[in-house]
């Protein structure tokens, strides 16, 4: 027996849908709350803590016969700035992209300022994103700044 340690990793293969790739292990759970994915109806794959050479620690989701408008996916940029994501379409790669951050974000990011419209009424808050480096927010109503240390998602 040969003393070298083959170490392979096995993710179940998806015939069609969509595999988000590079995600902070810490955010895993966040990008699947934001893409809705608890009640998807089809298989939902999801790893955290995989070894990568590029990141060290890395999370990933792949979702069977889903594709994302990429106003969806970009969302994910907000807890996942590297995230990659994957089409696949009979097993084989059709697409692949870098998220990137929106100018505007709707629906899913609640205002810190507890007297925020948004959080009194059922009005969604919507934000400009002010500083995409930092990850900075204006909400729309009440003009605070949300940052990535006080986010809290729907």
């Amino acid at each position: 027996m040969d003393n070298k340690k083959v170490k392979e990793l096995k993710v179940s293969a998806i015939e069609n849908g969509t595999v988000i790739d590079h995600i902070p292990s810490n955010a895993v759970f966040k990008v699947i709350r934001i893409l809705k994915l608890e009640a998807f109806e089809n298989m939902v794959l999801f790893a955290t803590n995989l070894e990568s050479k590029k990141y060290g620690k890395k999370g990933i989701v792949k979702v069977s016969n889903k594709f994302f408008a990429p106003e969806e996916l970009n969302k994910i940029a907000l807890v996942a700035p590297l995230a990659s994501v994957i089409e696949i379409r009979d097993f084989q790669v059709r697409s692949k992209t870098i998220v990137e951050i929106p100018d505007k974000i709707k629906g899913i990011v609640k205002c810190f300022n507890p007297n925020c419209v948004t959080n009194k009424e059922e009005v969604s808050a919507i934000f400009v994103v002010a500083d995409k480096e930092t990850i900075r927010l204006k909400c729309h109503y009440c003009e605070k700044i949300t940052t990535r240390e006080t986010m809290e998602f729907r």
